[in-house]
């Protein structure tokens, strides 16, 4: 089973997610992270979810 992303790491990919300007997509961000979309797309809602 594969570990988890370190917390460091998810709250940069969540503040970028989040700052991002309106021609960047979540796919985009999945790419240049080397991250699934789908592993994005939870952690930005687990993320706002708990703020």
């Amino acid at each position: 089973m594969p570990q988890p992303y370190p917390k460091e790491f998810r709250d940069d990919v969540v503040r970028v997610a989040l700052n991002r300007d309106e021609k960047t997509t979540i796919a985009q961000i999945a790419k240049d992270f080397g991250v699934h979309e789908g592993t994005i797309s939870k952690t930005v809602s687990k993320s706002t979810k708990s703020s």
